[in-house]
């Protein structure tokens, strides 16, 4: 039997069979039941557990960072502009080869 013959025999009898729109009875509590049954893999515990704590963690650290930076005594504002100082850095290696021996 060819190919395109079996595919033209099998829509043909795919197209004569009668949809019915009837839902078998209690299917939707049989499907809830499955997915209910399912456990969630025990390695994500772990994992889930230490990412908690892992945030905690990182919680801490910033809130002690802020409270570090909030109760330092800051030095006396300095006449220079930061602005400037940044640029005079960047720029100290193409200042000095400018220069001629």
């Amino acid at each position: 039997m060819k190919l395109a013959e079996l595919q033209k025999r099998l829509i043909a009898a795919a197209r004569a069979k009668v949809l019915d729109d009837h839902v078998p009875f209690a299917f939707e509590k049989r499907i809830m039941a499955l997915l209910a049954s399912r456990v969630a893999p025990q390695n994500l515990d772990l994992w889930v557990r230490g990412l908690w704590r892992a945030a905690l963690s990182c919680v801490v650290v910033t809130v002690l960072c802020g409270a570090w930076t909030l109760f330092t005594p800051s030095a006396p504002a300095s006449s220079t502009d930061l602005s400037q100082d940044f640029e005079n850095t960047l720029l100290a290696s193409v200042d000095q080869g400018d220069q001629s021996p």
